[in-house]
């Protein structure tokens, strides 16, 4: 079972440090403590930010802060069942 909250700080904490605000998934890329490798898990969910951007559509770009963002990636993921 997915901690949702975790999987959420993970989110977060990884992406906080973008250059807000953000138009594309590659603005993220230098954020990221591992770059495009960094892995997000809790429970039975396990996904590099690689693997995420191919799971995510083309999201509402532009983002103006991580909360925004976070919250879009956490409705997606929500949506396709993954959570």
């Amino acid at each position: 079972m997915v901690d949702r909250d975790d999987l959420r700080e993970q989110f977060t904490d990884a992406f906080e440090g973008a250059d807000y605000p953000i138009s594309s998934p590659m603005d993220l890329v230098p954020a990221l403590p591992n770059g495009p490798g960094t892995k997000f898990e809790s429970g039975d969910f396990s996904m590099t930010a690689m693997e995420l951007n191919t799971k995510l559509g083309s999201g509402n770009f532009p983002y103006e802060n991580v909360d925004a963002f976070v919250d879009d990636v956490m409705d997606q993921l929500d949506d396709q069942d993954l959570l």
